[in-house]
């Protein structure tokens, strides 16, 4: 459903509410209510739950970048010792252990600005398109608030024109 639409409702959901007696407040059905701002968050753009999935999603990368590293580290740490067994190769062990943990580390670390930079990208088109559609909810608005105070003061002045005919029929009545 529509955002604007779902607006739309609220509208009519406050114009139709019955009116209290004493100041401007009115009575408007709790469930009415509840209804649409549940329909209202299911309105919402996908783009906005996207960008949540993309931050959960980055500490899942995080995490799966922790665990191949700690993989890789076992891995080297398996490597050195059958090495350090052969006693001519130890030193081409300790360099091969040194290369992997750094490209593991290295690929952690590309996992985690990837993932860091696929949120910001989200988040900043989420941001955007939420931003316009706040832009465009407040124009719609805008123009819905205009018409309503054209309406209220055509009534008025309908109002007005009303009072000005009973006070000028009661001053040409006699003993009036």
């Amino acid at each position: 459903m529509d955002v604007l639409h779902l607006i739309d409702r609220l509208e009519e959901i406050a114009a139709d509410a019955r009116k209290l007696p004493l100041g401007g407040g009115v009575v408007v059905s709790r469930q009415q209510l509840i209804d649409l701002v549940d329909q209202l968050r299911v309105a919402l753009p996908r783009e906005v739950y996207d960008a949540r999935d993309v931050v959960d999603r980055r500490d899942e990368i995080v995490r799966e970048g922790e665990h191949q590293a700690q993989e890789r580290l076992a891995e080297a740490d398996e490597q050195l010792e059958k090495r350090l067994a052969q006693t001519e190769v130890v030193q081409a062990a300790q360099t091969r252990a040194r290369e992997v943990v750094s490209a593991a580390e290295e690929k952690a670390r590309e996992l985690l600005r990837s993932a860091e930079e696929q949120a910001r990208g989200r988040l900043d088109e989420s941001l955007t398109e939420s931003r316009r559609e706040m832009r465009e909810a407040d124009a719609y608005s805008l123009q819905t608030l205009r018409r309503l105070e054209d309406q209220l003061e055509s009534f008025l002045g309908t109002v007005r024109n009303g009072i000005d005919a009973l006070e000028a029929r009661s001053t040409e009545r006699p003993g009036g």
